[in-house]
């Protein structure tokens, strides 16, 4: 029997264009012709995303952009909005249509739908109880809560009120977690009782009552009972209680009209030092955001839309990383949202890669999306993604946290195309049931344990204090093609469906993007009408002026140049809470470049007045290596840049290069500069277990290196190591390593409760004293 393949529905930025040309009579030949039009006239294609959108306010705004500034941009003064409004007005339609709002599952293989009439009275309910608890418009409301259900109506309940939300995952210790939720001195902590874990319950009722002594500005405290403990906290009101109301004044409530840039959220930057930087974003600004980069770029679609009929949108987060925010925004458009809780990589004695293949499946999932680590380990882990289930209904890879290296992408390229032979031939795989151990096929080689978690960038889950393990991922964290000739063809994933480094038609869709916590949106990202090159990101993002910067700041098109970004964006931070004079976010994104230089929309200079551009800390080419195309490729982030004897390279060149070797799972690569000497150049390698770091290995490695990239960049030293050092979000510390071994005291240049494993840091500075006495001798 044959089984015809769904048809893909119209692209959705191919929608807004017809829309443009019927309601503007705006016609663009190219994506780069729409592109410098969202840029340049800022007014008109933020305006326009208002109107496709057909977002409502109560009053009308008087202005798109009241004064080009950055920092300190207004956007549509006078109107008003809220999250949750957004949100509800696809209830009716919705649930007409037969479709929920929310899917759930979690290690345990409990299975829950939200419908979306449930999902607004239990809103209703906890906003009402909140009310009741004194919660006033500005007041801060945290989470200590897992990636459930429960966490996304503490959410809609605490913007549908005016209150500000925080969360943060609970793999979380708990200094972690003071030193976000002091900062922003919430008034109602909301927390679950413990999680499971790669097969482990980790009970968390101690550090709730931790975090409740500690902070002295909670008033009231709400536990979900997400593992269903015994113990009790004294003085705390259930999770279940506080949203079970249902009568008039509940069917009644509707969420408030707030100004347009009213605080919606405080997100955390990943700090190396100091406390982690409070991001301050707004109802109308994320809004806005949200809804152009899902649908436009990511081409997500309403649910209940014919050509997008039964939707369903996973990207795989924990609730400490900024894409929960982006899954959850789905609710925004009126698309199911599938959510997972658990671990992605199975449990220290079964491991397994297959588990979110295996839940997509399930649950009938059209949109996947994940950390560029997550493809990759089970690209190493040698998965077969055939015998996960039905994996015919997924059009969409998503991507993010990383470079995803050309390799893992035409990896997975390949394995589409074989279940897409599979499904046309009739033999797709059934859904295979949640089982830790199950489907021996399709597991694939086990990783070693320290791989095992979320994804490398803004998702792994940590426990610094110490009883859940840390997490690390290798970074693949390159976009190098050549690095593909370093890996067999089993891993490269080249069959009989032909080379998967060509693009042929019906090819899966990758939607590669790269942006940041900093203003939760993308600057880089998916055009699903361009065409796909592996390793390599598609276009910069519509209404994000996003260039690449020489070192006279002047604009490049096919170098590699600083990522700065010359106009302003309605995501971008309204501020950092409790931040005098904005002294920190200045710092932070706008203090390298002079006001007013390069702030001209489509070129040039303004007055200072208008503030600086956003530096945003990346390597950024535009173009490829002729300035051709709408290519664009991230190498790492500027701060750890390799400079060999007068050439620049980005460190995840290098990490493409070296982690395209299957015996090594992650690196990290610093180079030190000394007055007077010559540098040094080290590279730490994490290799799978078993493997031993010998001559032959090290010849490999060099030899990877020196045929990618350049002779220059092969290190003096390489080292094997336990593991790489890595922030709460997932990020190498490069350059608090390169510090430690410049002879910078450790406590003055990495703060061990912003990291994932501080417990490797004693190897690094053991290390740290063994190299200064080797060149003081």
């Amino acid at each position: 029997m044959t089984t015809a393949a769904p048809t893909p529905p119209l692209p959705r930025i191919r929608h807004y264009q017809h829309w443009l040309r019927d309601t503007r009579g705006l016609s663009f030949a190219r994506y780069r012709d729409l592109w410098t039009w969202s840029i340049t006239d800022l007014d008109g294609f933020w305006q326009s995303v208002w109107d496709y959108f057909e977002l409502r306010s109560p009053t009308p705004h008087t202005a798109v952009l009241q004064a080009n500034v950055m920092p300190g941009a207004r956007w549509f003064p006078g109107a008003q909005a809220n999250y949750a409004h957004q949100v509800f007005r696809h209830v009716d339609a919705a649930h007409a249509a037969g479709l929920p709002a929310i899917v759930s599952e979690n290690e345990r293989g409990d299975v829950r739908e939200l419908s979306w009439p449930e999902l607004k009275r239990q809103v209703a309910a906890l906003a009402l109880h909140l009310r009741a608890q004194g919660v006033q418009p500005g007041d801060r409301v945290a989470a200590y809560m897992p990636n459930v259900p429960e966490t996304v109506v503490a959410f809609l309940a605490t913007a549908s009120i005016g209150a500000i939300w925080s969360v943060c995952a609970p793999d979380m210790g708990t200094h972690a977690v003071l030193d976000r939720f002091r900062q922003i001195e919430p008034k109602v902590l909301i927390a679950c009782d413990g999680v499971r874990w790669a097969g482990r319950d980790i009970d968390r009722t101690d550090v709730v009552q931790q975090l409740r002594a500690a902070l002295p500005s909670v008033q009231h405290l709400i536990v979900q009972r997400n593992l269903g403990t015994t113990k009790t906290i004294a003085d705390s009101a259930d999770y279940v209680s506080a949203t079970a109301r249902n009568d008039a004044e509940t069917a009644a409530f509707e969420p408030l009209w707030l100004p347009f840039d009213h605080p919606l959220w405080v997100v955390y930057s990943s700090g190396t030092t100091g406390l982690p930087k409070p991001i301050v974003h707004a109802h109308g600004g994320m809004i806005l955001v949200m809804l152009m980069l899902a649908a436009l770029h990511n081409d997500v679609g309403c649910s209940y839309a014919p050509e997008t009929f039964g939707e369903r949108f996973h990207w795989y987060s924990s609730t400490g990383w900024v894409m929960w925010n982006a899954q959850i925004a789905g609710l925004l458009s009126g698309t199911t949202c599938v959510i997972f809780d658990g671990s992605p990589g199975g449990s220290k004695d079964a491991p397994d890669w297959t588990v979110l293949w295996r839940f997509a499946a399930r649950h009938r999932v059209t949109f996947f999306g994940a950390g560029a680590a997550f493809y990759a380990n089970c690209m190493k882990a040698d998965v077969d993604l055939t015998a996960c289930g039905d994996l015919s209904r997924v059009r969409v890879l998503g991507t993010t946290g990383s470079p995803l290296a050309a390799d893992v992408q035409q990896w997975g390229t390949a394995q589409f195309r074989r279940i897409a032979r599979a499904h046309k031939s009739g033999a797709a795989q059934p859904a295979v049931m949640p089982a830790q151990a199950g489907i021996p096929s399709a597991l694939g080689k086990p990783l070693d344990s320290r791989l095992r978690g979320n994804d490398e960038e803004k998702a792994a889950r940590v426990e610094p204090p110490g009883d859940i393990q840390p997490t690390v991922m290798p970074a693949q964290a390159g976009i190098q093609p050549a690095s593909a000739k370093h890996v067999d063809s089993r891993l490269r994933g080249n069959d009989e469906g032909g080379d998967a480094a060509v693009e042929q038609p019906g090819d899966i869709w990758w939607c590669n993007i790269s942006g940041g916590t900093d203003f939760c949106g993308a600057f880089i990202g998916g055009n699903r009408e361009l065409p796909q090159q592996p390793g390599v990101m598609q276009c910069r993002m519509l209404g994000a002026a996003v260039e690449a910067w020489n070192d006279a700041g002047e604009p490049v098109i096919g170098q590699v140049g600083e990522l700065v970004c010359t106009q302003p964006i309605p995501s971008m931070p309204l501020h950092f809470w409790n931040d005098p004079g904005d002294a920190r976010l200045l710092a932070s994104y706008f203090e390298m470049y002079p006001p007013g230089h390069g702030r001209k929309p489509g070129g040039g200079d303004l007055p200072k007045e208008a503030g600086s551009v956003w530096r945003h800390g990346d390597w950024l080419r535009v173009g490829d290596e002729n300035g051709e195309g709408e290519w664009c490729v991230i190498f790492g982030r500027s701060d750890a840049t390799i400079n060999r004897h007068g050439l620049r390279m980005g460190t995840s060149e290098i990490y493409s290069a070296v982690e395209g070797i299957p015996e090594v799972l992650d690196s990290m690569v610093v180079d030190l500069e000394y007055l007077g000497r010559d540098s040094y150049m080290p590279l730490f390698v994490v290799l799978r277990p078993g493997v031993a770091l010998d001559d032959a290995l090290k010849r490999r490695i060099s030899d990877a290196i020196r045929q990618s990239l350049s002779p220059r960049f092969v290190p003096d030293a390489i080292v094997q190591v336990a593991e790489i050092p890595r922030t709460l979000s997932g990020k190498k510390q490069e350059l608090p390593i390169k510090k430690l071994l410049l002879g910078q005291p450790l406590d003055k240049v990495v703060n061990r409760e912003a990291m994932a494993n501080p417990g490797c840091l004693d190897w690094y500075v053991q290390f740290a004293r063994q190299h200064a006495n080797a060149i003081d001798s």
